[in-house]
């Protein structure tokens, strides 16, 4: 239910059928240049797997597999297989760092094995279905994303510096993997930053966001410096079109609509820690807005993940540090 179950239907949404994002990618032999300019030449690490794992492919297949090599070239490029198996790597990791933080002090109604069970599969359905644009970055974002999720809970209930510690390197590596690092960020303020005690002047747990903004922003800066060149923010303005095409019309209420499907079976901690996270991720939802494309559902991921995870976890009898 953790590792075969959810490596199938990943393996069906790339094989399976095609959808029109698949169509173009299926035919590249190589990564394509625009992988290395504009905002995509920041996301290093996903790129350097992509073009490795690209030649260790052809490597196996033409020393080793010579035989079976016109049928696997007869099912997508070299480049198409080689983001399918990076993707799975690292989704079945993000399904097992799932698992184990739904069983880290989750709520009542999950106490109940199988219905742990069913909300971990929704989430990996979800997962599943958002592939229809299958990336280089996605899955591997995504894990690095749930693992800080991990860490901020564990911190949370032990305070120990060493999770604060493995949450800010996490942060700082998936900086290289995709922007959405900054979204552990916004998970840990949401946790452990509550107006009640800004209105009282009591600035807890401010010190310790400020030193995960700054393990996102050095290495955020660091790499637009290195690697200088035009329109290394986005790639496109989009408002206009996200609010007037049916079909970003049609995602932006898929966002909403799956968000608030783990909303409404949240209980009041849960929802109160929801809300916060959301106001912490306006950011990020705006930069959605600006140069996203709502259609391209996976971008609502990390929020419809976090909200998952605030509905199943216990927030109630917290440690906190004064």
């Amino acid at each position: 239910m953790v590792i075969v179950l959810p490596l199938l239907l990943f393996f069906i949404s790339y094989y399976g059928f095609e959808t029109s994002y698949v169509l173009g990618i299926k035919t590249w032999e190589k990564a394509p240049d625009f992988m290395f300019s504009s905002v995509y030449a920041y996301r290093v690490l996903p790129n350097y797997l992509s073009i490795h794992v690209t030649d260790a492919l052809g490597f196996i297949i033409d020393h080793y597999l010579p035989s079976s090599k016109g049928f696997i070239v007869k099912q997508g490029s070299l480049f198409y297989h080689s983001t399918f198996l990076i993707n799975a790597f690292f989704f079945i990791l993000t399904s097992i760092t799932l698992d184990v933080i739904l069983k880290l002090r989750p709520v009542e109604l999950l106490s109940n094995k199988n219905v742990r069970r069913m909300v971990h599969l929704i989430a990996v359905f979800f997962i599943v279905i958002m592939q229809y644009v299958p990336t280089n970055c996605d899955c591997m974002a995504m894990f690095f994303y749930c693992w800080g999720i991990y860490f901020t809970l564990r911190y949370l209930h032990a305070g120990k510096s060493a999770d604060l510690a493995a949450l800010a390197l996490i942060i700082g590596v998936s900086t290289f993997i995709r922007e959405t690092a900054c979204l552990n960020i916004a998970f840990f303020a949401a946790v452990f930053i509550h107006p009640e005690n800004l209105g009282r002047k009591k600035f807890v747990f401010i010190k310790e966001t400020v030193l995960l903004l700054v393990a996102f922003i050095v290495p955020y800066i660091g790499l637009r410096m290195v690697i200088r060149q035009e329109a290394s923010f986005f790639e496109g303005l989009y408002l206009i079109k996200n609010f007037t095409s049916p079909y970003n019309l049609a995602g932006l209420l898929f966002g909403i609509l799956s968000i608030y499907f783990s909303y409404s079976f949240s209980g009041l901690p849960g929802r109160k820690i929801i809300r916060r996270y959301f106001f912490f991720s306006l950011p990020y939802l705006m930069m959605i807005a600006l140069v996203g494309l709502f259609w391209e559902t996976r971008l609502f991921m990390p929020l419809l993940l976090a909200a998952v995870v605030m509905a199943s976890h216990k927030f109630k009898n917290m440690i906190v540090q004064e």
